[in-house]
């Protein structure tokens, strides 16, 4: 899920029925619409949670992690994001549980939602963080016994306004 819907070109589309045109000449009502909220209401539009499939769990077992995104608009809510990642999740603020540095392009895109839509993503975090040690050189550390917090986020880059959640697992 981490991509969203590409945007259509005008045309023949695979959900028309076969020899129809579709007419994207004119916007519809909720393209109208959409363009006059302003990005401070898109992004509070936008509600997220994130849940895991237990709260205690054993050192360096995987944790399943369930998040779900949901446009509280009737109208469609475009959230634009400064590179290609339109959402993420972290441990302990460490983005995919690791201290490397991820590398997404940066080109701007946009996280699209069309009227009350929702999206759902599970991803499974292995139980461990990884660390950069010394250039090229990676390790795998299982944590220690204690609470973690895991959080899920859209990419905006306004970090302190995105749109985010997030919840407490304890590992022993």
């Amino acid at each position: 899920m981490g991509r969203s819907r590409p945007r259509r070109d005008a045309g023949l589309d695979s959900s028309d029925e076969p020899g129809l045109q579709r007419d994207d000449s004119r916007p519809s009502v909720g393209t109208v619409l959409s363009t006059l909220i302003p990005q401070a209401v898109a992004r509070r539009a936008i509600s997220v949670s994130v849940t895991t499939d237990q709260d205690v769990y054993e050192r360096d077992a995987p944790v399943d992690i369930t998040v779900n995104f949901k446009n509280l608009l009737p109208v469609p809510v475009e959230l634009p994001t400064p590179s290609q990642r339109r959402w993420g999740w972290t441990v302990d603020g460490h983005l995919e549980a690791s201290d490397e540095r991820l590398y997404t392009r940066e080109q701007p895109a946009t996280f699209d939602f069309r009227g009350g839509e929702r999206k759902r993503v599970s991803v499974t975090w292995h139980g461990r963080l990884e660390r950069a040690r010394n250039g090229n050189r990676r390790e795998s550390v299982i944590p220690e016994p204690g609470e973690y917090e895991i959080r899920a986020f859209v990419a905006t880059d306004e970090t302190g306004s995105c749109p985010s959640d997030s919840t407490t697992i304890a590992l022993r």
